[in-house]
């Protein structure tokens, strides 16, 4: 065991200062001195470890001191093979498993309410998606996880596949199978991809939904800073022992920045050191204050916080109680109507609302006295707010069409046609409401009236739609055919 009281990084930053190194290099501030606003803004200390990678600092691309100690001592805490620092936030990360693992015309096995960076990725590498729908529940109109027999199924319709991505967990708190996902995978020769952006926790809580490592995966990206306590932006990248560690390196400086925040990189090893050792206390206060709030929320009337009691042993092997989500239809309101009231009337920002539902993260930094602040907005909420639920669209989950791979859609000539025309086409773009970045149509699936209605409800409910050239998404780029 090493000592986890370390932090490499940081330690080695600090010694620089104090050894009062004259700055003839890059950033042009120099440590502030250039710029006294910045220092005003963001305080001398923070400024004065905005550095370049130098001898003393280690180097990000090549690390062989305090940055390849910060990553031997992750790898020790979340029990991976190794552990890489990611500066470009988890897409980053995401993108790099499918990286290592696709070729062009390689396929992978996924399912469909993946983050639009997976979809990114297949655009730029030309790997080919194999889609496994996942399970829905229509009562909440959420996508759930995948089924082991679909699985089965799946590997068997396409044995060449490189291997199969699973979320662990989704934006909702859903798991699934992991274990028995990678028994199966592993049989057949394919890799494990674990994305664990909203899933740090599960590494050091207990009595929580397995994390990817325990579970035997070969590769998990996971975004520190969303449940773990490290800088926006800051992320990691962990490999089993079964994947060439310095292979994998080799991807990551594909996309890696080569002029790496040490701010950033100071974070992750802050956040890794108090994740080891408080992270039992830490997640054992998210989850009783997570679960309070739940059983507070089903008390108002009219919005539903679920839970455990949604478990069914394959769609929903297991759920992530950190999670705080909230379905809001039976209110008459859709999801992001509750968000925008519980910002602009009250004050609150959630993580994201959607056709049917809320999140609001539960994490180290909050008190009672925030979620008593949320449960009362809720109930005024409730009181001044609610509607009949009328014509409220029934799920957000569409079964998509892949004509084409995503890879040949978005370099594919293109004509721009009304979205409300656009029936029948190939989409060359993506398109997505944000948060949570998951896809309604990827690039090379086939538009449908569906589709077109869903687009239509989701912008007057006030949705923000993303992804297309055109910002106010009444036009689509779709496949010159």
């Amino acid at each position: 065991m090493t000592n986890q009281n370390e932090t490499p990084i940081y330690d080695a930053i600090q010694q620089y200062i104090k050894n009062r190194i004259v700055s003839f290099d890059v950033p042009g501030h120099k440590q502030g001195k250039g710029h006294k606003d910045l220092v005003e803004a963001f305080g001398t200390k923070c400024i004065s470890m905005d550095l370049n990678s130098s001898k003393p600092l280690d180097n990000l691309t090549h690390p062989t001191s305090s940055i390849r100690r910060a990553e031997d001592l992750a790898a020790e805490a979340f029990n991976a093979g190794h552990a890489f620092l990611i500066l470009n936030g988890t897409t980053a990360a995401v993108q790099n498993m499918i990286f290592y693992c696709c070729r062009k015309n390689d396929k992978i096995i996924l399912p469909r309410n993946v983050h639009k960076s997976v979809i990114n990725a297949m655009v730029i590498c030309g790997a080919e998606p194999v889609y496994i729908n996942p399970g829905v529940n229509t009562e909440f109109g959420i996508s759930l996880g995948m089924s082991i027999e679909d699985i089965k199924k799946t590997v068997r319709d396409n044995p060449s596949a490189k291997a199969i991505l699973v979320n662990n967990p989704t934006y909702y708190g859903i798991c699934s199978n992991l274990k028995e996902i990678v028994r199966i995978a592993h049989n057949a020769g394919m890799l494990v991809l674990v994305d664990e952006a909203h899933g740090t926790h599960l590494y050091f809580g207990d009595d929580l939904p397995i994390s990817g490592m325990e579970a035997g995966a070969d590769i998990a990206a996971v975004s520190i800073h969303k449940t773990g306590g490290s800088l926006t932006q800051s992320s990691m990248l962990l490999v089993s022992d079964k994947i060439d560690a310095e292979d994998m390196r080799q991807t990551i400086n594909l996309t890696q920045t080569t002029s790496g925040s040490y701010l950033l990189m100071a974070s992750l090893d802050i956040a890794r050191k108090n994740l080891f050792l408080n992270g039992k206390d830490i997640f054992k206060k998210v989850c009783n204050l997570a679960e309070y709030a739940r059983n507070e929320v089903n008390k108002i009337g009219g919005f539903r916080a679920f839970g455990n009691e949604i478990i069914n042993g394959d769609t929903v092997y297991a759920f992530d109680k950190t999670k705080l989500s909230i379905h809001t239809r039976a209110m008459g309101l859709a999801g992001i109507e509750v968000y925008d009231i519980l910002r602009d009337e009250f004050g609150i920002q959630i993580e994201f609302g959607d056709i049917g539902n809320i999140l609001a993260i539960i994490s180290v930094g909050d008190r009672e006295l925030e979620i008593e602040r949320l449960l009362g907005a809720l109930s005024e909420i409730h009181r001044r707010f609610r509607k009949e639920p009328m014509n409220m669209l029934e799920h957000e989950y569409i079964n998509p069409l892949v004509i084409m791979s995503p890879q040949k859609a978005f370099y594919s000539k293109k004509r721009a046609l009304p979205i409300e025309d656009s029936a029948g086409h190939i989409s060359a773009e993506l398109v997505m409401a944000y948060p949570p970045g998951i896809p309604v149509l990827a690039p090379g699936e086939r538009i449908t009236e569906e589709i077109i209605d869903y687009v239509r409800y989701a912008k007057e409910k006030g949705c923000a739609m993303m992804g297309t050239k055109d910002e106010t998404m009444n036009n689509i780029e779709t496949v010159e055919e």
